[in-house]
């Protein structure tokens, strides 16, 4: 089994975040999405948001990473679901450009191993995952607080301990 430097949480979509966990120097980042709002493409006026391809690039390790992505789910409006595919789509153009190593996940894969069954699925489900993560990386403690969880970084810290238990 391939051995990774870096393991990339991505919660998708416009409004997720990406962590970075570095098994070498044994750093972590923690940041949004980057993002820009246009106009959309509809004859409806509004605006959409779509990630910024060009930022993300610069962000994401350049080799030896494992990417994880969280599966988009389609229980949401159309629009959700549109953007959220947008997103998906912006994202691997990037990991695909830098030549990373990706694979989807589902979040109760995850969300197994870091919260109790109770949680999953309940109301507090969000909270539960921003006090672990927390308590796991206490140095992005605002960051997580501002964002409401840290969905990202408990993907990338679970494949970091699969695949380092290999």
């Amino acid at each position: 089994m391939k051995e990774y430097r870096y393991f990339v949480g991505i919660d998708n979509g416009c409004t997720g975040t990406i962590s970075i966990i570095d098994t070498e120097k044994w750093t972590s980042s923690f940041f949004k999405t980057p993002v820009f709002k246009e106009a959309s493409y509809t004859q409806k006026k509004q605006n959409i948001h779509r990630i910024k391809w060009g930022e993300l690039v610069t962000k994401l390790p350049k080799e030896n990473a494992l990417v994880i992505l969280e599966r988009p789910r389609g229980n949401n409006s159309f629009n959700a679901i549109q953007s959220s595919l947008r997103s998906l789509e912006s994202t691997l153009i990037a990991i695909e450009y830098l030549g990373l190593d990706y694979q989807y996940c589902d979040s109760k894969t995850w969300q197994q191993a870091f919260l109790s069954s109770a949680l999953i699925g309940s109301e507090q489900m969000k909270k539960g995952s921003k006090e672990v993560a927390i308590e796991l990386y206490p140095n992005h403690r605002d960051e997580i607080e501002k964002h409401g969880d840290g969905d990202s970084l408990l993907m990338a810290r679970f494949f970091m301990l699969k695949y380092q238990k290999k």
